[in-house]
């Protein structure tokens, strides 16, 4: 099987390699395109991945190691591929300095995928999107598409325009919130059944069965034991008691907000400005000393996981050891390829469209739910309805999705306006046509959208 990945030269692509190299099945993964628009980050990554097969050894037992072709052609990666991994970022980190500066600015939230952020990231990665769904169904037409490039939902939504069902969105944080409940109760996450449905980013954990018997309850009558969660911790047993459900952690932009912007604002620097920092030294430091590119990578990744959404968590300098490397997005996807190319059915928490699994949604809207994987796909497995300010939120947030994605496909400055204004996190019309002609500004791939005269 050939699997291809955009974004090749991305500071998580070792992740997925990581998970293949594990992969003993004699149907497995056997190449592995990288694509990139950088040379320079894939020449990086591909001496990282090199590093990494080789330390696993070439033993009687060890089986042969993907082997790793890296390209700047689009067509050319895609040319034989099975499956498609996407996890690009248009612009670049400093693209996402922008995102967060221009919101605060404003007195806003300053966050890559929520708020006004995720919309102007969304503003420039759409047309990227939809152009790879395009070349995708000209050159490898049979391919299936997993989708993690960010705003997650909004992209699957758009590409699933040219490729239809075969575009599965994924993302790490329903199943690190699922193993952290389960493990708050003393229960195998393996055995575990959940209920969980949103959107990308904006979902809710509401039961969590064990042996026929819903734990839920039991957790949320247990301070103690949520305050063993990052989510618990993060939202407090009393507000996680008051709505009857687990929030997904990005959720505390909405409940929260003043609290986080007080936090980024108070920071010395913002998230995408740390990950930008971080990150050149790390290529800067593998261009240096190419021999030691693996065991450079594994030191950056231990400490940008241990700061994932530092703001969120105030005067706690890290991240609770349990909690580190519990998302697992790159396991996702293995268990996909798996399911669908050899018959290994999986149950997972996915981006995919609605079709009525969700109601009070539209019927082509990308939800975040759970899913039965086959040989023919996903199926979302039926929830129960979404009901008072979840219905309400997850509402809201995907028919602004809907406006950016028209935005875009019209060039329609007036359906961007429209967009930024009705997201909860925007609070005035005028407010949202100057952040519109902020990131016009800051960002060149925004201004792009409408022709640059902004």
């Amino acid at each position: 099987m050939k699997l291809a990945l955009l974004g090749g030269g991305g500071f998580r692509v070792p992740l997925v390699y990581g998970a293949l190299l594990g992969d003993r099945h004699e149907r497995r993964v056997d190449e592995v395109a990288l694509f990139d628009t950088d040379a320079g980050r894939l020449a990086s990554m591909g001496q990282v991945l090199t590093q990494m097969a080789a330390e696993r050894g070439t033993g009687a037992d060890q089986l042969e190691p993907p082997g790793i072709t890296v390209t700047t052609d689009l067509d050319q990666a895609l040319e034989g591929a099975d499956v498609v991994f996407s996890a690009i970022r248009v612009g670049g980190l400093v693209g996402r300095t922008c995102d967060e500066r221009v919101a605060l600015d404003h007195g806003l939230l300053g966050q890559e995928t929520t708020g006004p952020g995720g919309l102007a990231y969304g503003l420039r990665t759409l047309p990227v999107a939809e152009f790879i769904a395009e070349r995708v169904a000209a050159v490898a037409p049979q391919a299936w598409f997993i989708n993690f490039t960010n705003p997650a939902g909004m992209i699957t939504q758009a590409m699933q325009g040219v490729l239809g069902d075969r575009v599965i969105g994924i993302c790490d944080s329903p199943i690190g919130l699922g193993r952290r409940a389960a493990a708050a109760v003393g229960v195998p996450w393996s055995r575990c059944e959940v209920d969980y449905v949103g959107l990308n980013h904006l979902g809710w954990l509401r039961g969590l069965r064990h042996d026929g018997q819903d734990l839920m309850p039991t957790l949320l009558a247990s301070p103690a034991a949520l305050r063993t969660t990052e989510e618990g911790r993060l939202f407090g047993p009393e507000w996680v008691q008051s709505i009857g459900a687990l929030p997904n952690e990005y959720l505390y932009y909405y409940y929260y907000t003043r609290d986080a912007i007080a936090a980024i604002r108070g920071a010395t620097r913002t998230r995408g400005e740390y990950l930008l920092e971080q990150q050149q030294r790390f290529y800067d430091d593998v261009r240096a000393r190419p021999r030691e590119a693996w065991s450079l990578w594994r030191a950056a990744c231990a400490d940008r996981e241990a700061t994932y959404m530092a703001e969120t968590r105030g005067n706690q300098e890290s991240r609770d050891e349990s909690d580190l490397g519990s998302g697992g997005y790159e396991g996702v996807a293995l268990a996909i390829m798996a399911a669908i190319s050899r018959g290994e059915p999986a149950t997972l928490i996915l981006n995919v469209r609605n079709a009525g699994s969700v109601p009070g949604l539209p019927e082509d809207a990308v939800v975040e739910t759970v899913c039965t994987v086959n040989a023919d796909g996903p199926t979302p497995v039926p929830a129960s309805p979404l009901t008072g300010h979840m219905l309400g939120l997850a509402t809201q947030v995907k028919s602004v999705e809907e406006l950016l994605i028209a935005a875009v496909r019209e060039r329609s400055r007036d359906r961007a306006v429209a967009a930024f204004a009705l997201h909860p996190l925007v609070d005035s019309v005028n407010v949202a046509r100057d952040l519109l002609r902020a990131y016009e500004r800051r960002i060149p791939e925004v201004g792009a959208v409408f022709g640059g005269t902004g």
